[in-house]
């Protein structure tokens, strides 16, 4: 489903609305990233249109007399499309495109679209598929009676089943078979996941907003080669790949789709599974555009949707990214006490980076004392497969072990712990 036509570059009008608590200043960056997000979904924006409300309007979100306003400056720029910021309900965008004498779409309508060009993997394809048709089913229109199907005998005369009707259960029967489609991919990811626990290998997940540099980190660190685009979602399928921490130990280092503000509810849901990964991390790297206007506003971002995943309680490094090419890296880093400043171009600061990976993990693991029998070879031999063994002896009646387990393990063994 296209819904931004892409055989010529459309003209663009954006719409942003101040309403309280947001300032006109923030509507402004808003637009700002919208207009970055037009230009991604191919078309150009050849005028904004911004506006004072209390409350959004429940016909048109900024009234008939703006909406008159509205379709002037349409007019005079010769637009074919008018994108608003905030998202529209179906029957305010009905209303707006009867009074404009054009299309009236929202911002979550352009991710969707943007969301469509570059999903490549099956599983990518099939989650944008399932965001736009659950977007699109509340807004399908029918055209009445005039597509009924007829009926011929008694007590079958009258209108049968409208247009509409039969779209939306053909939309349905779509969704299904793609939420079919997807919980099978899922099992097969689970199955992939649960045998990388059992190398005991740590996870750990680059996070961060669109455009953060978060594929160029992953391919810096990793050598990945994943593809590296200075454009909003460039990469949407997830990667991952196997990180040697300086210790010795390896770590599986996962890159994940970008976020962004007012994230499309149905993008969340439709990559609920994919995004499983990140919820399921012993630690996220949290890429920062340092030379990004509002870095603040970026972190408040990507932690929103974190939370909404059920990754809010996931420890958190943040690697303030870009040194090259803007000096409040570093200022943010000293900052924000715990993160770093690098630049994934370069290759600045990625050792401190890496160091600080394997410190965060060691924190979470615990050291013990462990006492076995010698008749439980098999002890000793999951807790140099599941943890790091840092001294061995072999007294009088026992292996008298210490080692760094993580929680899990930890009360795995907890009956040869021993107290000093």
């Amino acid at each position: 489903m296209v819904l931004i036509e892409r055989s010529f570059r459309e003209r663009i009008i954006l719409v942003g609305v101040t309403i309280p608590p947001t300032t006109v200043e923030e509507t402004e960056a808003h637009l700002d990233e919208l207009a970055l997000l037009v230009d991604t979904a191919g078309a150009d924006v050849v005028a904004r249109v911004v506006q004072r409300r209390n409350a959004p309007d429940p016909a048109t979100f900024v009234g008939k007399g703006k909406a008159a306003e509205l379709r002037d400056v349409s007019l005079e720029v010769d637009s074919d499309t008018v994108v608003f910021d905030d998202e529209l309900s179906p029957a305010q965008s009905r209303n707006l495109e009867k009074l404009l004498g054009r299309t009236a779409i929202d911002r979550t309508a352009v991710i969707l679209d943007i969301f469509a060009q570059n999903a490549r993997t099956r599983e990518g394809k099939a989650q944008v598929e399932l965001a736009q048709l659950r977007y699109r089913l509340p807004r399908l229109r029918g055209r009445g009676l005039s597509l009924s199907q007829q009926a011929g005998g008694i007590g079958t005369r009258g209108p049968g089943e409208t247009q509409l009707e039969v779209d939306r259960r053909r939309l349905l029967r779509r969704m299904t078979t793609l939420e079919t489609e997807l919980a099978q991919l899922e099992r097969t990811r689970r199955t992939q996941r649960k045998a990388r626990s059992r190398g005991r290998n740590r996870s750990v997940s680059i996070v961060g907003y669109t455009n953060a540099g978060k594929s160029t980190l992953l391919n810096r660190l990793t050598e990945a080669g994943v593809l590296v685009e200075d454009r909003l979602f460039a990469t949407l399928d997830p990667r991952a790949r196997r990180l040697e921490l300086p210790g010795g130990e390896a770590v599986v280092l996962s890159d994940t789709v970008g976020f962004v503000r007012k994230l499309p509810h149905q993008l969340v849901e439709a990559f609920r599974s994919t995004l499983e990964v990140v919820a399921q991390s012993d630690l996220l790297v949290h890429v920062v555009d340092a030379a990004a206007p509002d870095p603040d506003a970026h972190m408040r971002a990507v932690r929103a949707v974190l939370d909404e995943i059920g990754a809010g309680e996931v420890p958190e490094l943040l690697a303030f990214n870009k040194t090259d090419v803007s000096l409040e890296s570093k200022r943010l880093a000293d900052h924000h006490p715990g993160s770093v400043a690098v630049s994934a171009l370069t290759g600045a600061g990625i050792d401190d980076l890496v160091g600080a990976v394997a410190d965060r993990l060691r924190a979470l693991e615990t050291v013990v004392e462990l006492a076995v029998p010698y008749d439980r070879g098999d002890v000793v031999a999951a807790l140099h497969r599941e943890g790091e063994v840092l001294v061995e002896v072999h007294e009088a009646s026992a292996t008298r072990l210490r080692a760094r387990l993580d929680a899990a393990a930890a009360q795995r063994f907890d009956e040869f712990v021993v107290s000093d």
